[in-house]
């Protein structure tokens, strides 16, 4: 009850204006209600004006957490939000801006934002800017030897997150990883599986705005898939491998948004993906970014970027588990960072990274530690993520929102209102667990698991799962 409380007063003195557009309420835990009311407020404490800022102590300036946050629920909570902070990390709108080697993310956002908002004019110039990006990419960090793209790993701009040769030790002050020169020619685990769906993105996008173009796209998807298990699945240790560095060297460290990505984007069977997730490490508190520890760090001591949990990390291995069908393991992630959420400091808070014990922390980088950091949008957008599309399991296509929910683990109801979709305003109630859809009601009448993109007006969805 005093958690439940101090959530309330969170919410009611920081910001009443804004409480809670979207609410769930549910028969289950108070905790899980309570994460998700929190995580929207997060979304709109850290909205400035239009433009979403990356968290409490940061700006907006970063295309890789704007993109994530608009592809995991702004773009569906905040369309207009997400738009105008996409198109903020571009040059003109003619091509993505900022760090060139997960800039691409943006391509990933960019379609998910055209399928849950139907916007054509977006769509248009998206995909122009898109497809421009995307040639100057493949002109200028393609390394056909491979049939990889160069660059550090997916967030990962820190040196914490590399080991030697990546790391060169008479750089240790600085901390931006292109300012070690050995990190401008590794291949990264996540950064390459980015690059495969945003290849499935431009072809999706061009079936529309230029199918012309389609074969093309499909066939630069096919090659780098070929390349990428080539080179990072070792498929007898049911492992990936987490990059190739400059002298051409595999390191064997699991990079858990790389498995992630990995799994979601289809680049391994399903069996596959449930041999790689029974490999891979846990800790108590969750999945750490990157295991083990480099030989530099300690766990008295440990990296920025290497055993410590990132939560919007975390959500996205948890969201590859359910893809695998990994249900015990996707709930431990998903327990564990509402656990970190509500209780692991004096207030409810998003913290940007904690430790693997479980506490708030910047983590070690350049020879000190980095402070822990509030509200982190990332984090809180993780969160929705796992609530809409796995709890609730909303899916959108060209044609609507498919529904394939997994309810809560305990079978209690769970209740969401006032979800936005295009013109609608949907509430929501699901009862019982999946993932067997038993009857699916819209407005009183049983229906398919879709919900069309022409609806309209406050539509009430009931759901039995069995």
């Amino acid at each position: 009850m005093k958690k439940i409380v101090s959530i309330l007063l969170l919410l009611l003195s920081t910001a009443p204006g804004l409480l809670c557009a979207q609410s769930l309420s549910s028969g289950s835990t108070p905790g899980k209600t309570n994460v998700f009311d929190l995580a929207v407020w997060t979304v709109d404490h850290n909205t400035d004006g239009l433009l979403l800022k990356a968290g409490a102590d940061y700006g907006g300036e970063w295309t890789r957490d704007i993109s994530i946050n608009s592809w995991n629920a702004v773009s569906l909570l905040r369309p207009d939000v997400a738009e105008y902070s996409l198109w903020s990390v571009t040059n003109d709108r003619k091509t993505i801006g900022h760090q060139y080697w997960d800039k691409i993310i943006w391509v990933i956002a960019a379609w998910n934002h055209y399928l849950v908002t139907g916007r054509d004019q977006f769509l248009t110039q998206a995909y122009e800017c898109s497809k421009a990006t995307m040639l100057q990419l493949e002109d200028s960090v393609f390394d056909k030897t491979y049939g990889l793209f160069t660059g550090p790993a997916v967030y990962q701009d820190g040196i914490a997150a590399y080991d030697e040769p990546v790391y060169e030790p008479s750089f240790d002050d600085k901390s931006y990883v292109l300012d070690h020169p050995n990190s401008h020619h590794i291949m990264c685990l996540s950064t390459n599986a980015v690059y495969y769906q945003a290849y499935n993105c431009l072809a999706e996008m061009a079936e529309i705005c230029e199918p012309a173009a389609v074969k093309a796209y499909r066939n630069k998807a096919k090659a780098l898939k070929r390349s990428f298990r080539r080179q990072f699945y070792n498929k007898p240790e049911g492992k990936l491998y987490y990059l190739i560095d400059h002298q051409g060297r595999k390191h064997e460290y699991q990079e858990a948004l790389g498995v992630a990505y990995t799994i979601l984007f289809g680049l391994v069977s399903k069996s596959e993906a449930k041999s790689i997730i029974a490999h891979s490490f846990r800790s108590a508190n969750g999945v750490p970014a990157v295991w083990p520890c480099f030989p530099r760090f300690s766990k008295e001591k440990p990296g920025r970027h290497n055993v410590m949990i990132w939560p919007h990390v975390n959500m996205f291995y948890a969201a590859a588990c359910a893809e695998a069908g990994m249900m015990n393991t996707f709930w431990d992630e998903v327990n564990a960072i509402t656990r970190l959420t509500l209780e692991a400091d004096s207030m409810p808070n998003f913290h940007e990274i904690y430790t693997i014990e479980g506490i708030p922390s910047g983590g070690w980088q350049c020879g000190h530690l980095w402070p822990p950091l509030n509200h982190q949008t990332w984090c809180a957008t993780g969160m929705l993520r796992i609530y809409l599309n796995n709890i609730i399991g909303m899916q959108p296509v060209m044609s609507g929102l498919r529904f394939r929910p997994i309810g809560f683990e305990d079978g209690k109801p769970v209740v969401v209102k006032s979800i936005p979709y295009r013109n609608a305003l949907l509430d929501i109630t699901i009862k019982g667990k999946g993932p067997h859809i038993r009857s699916f009601k819209v407005n009183g009448k049983e229906s398919k698991p879709f919900i069309p993109s022409s609806v309209t007006g406050r539509t009430e969805i009931t759901i039995l799962l069995n």
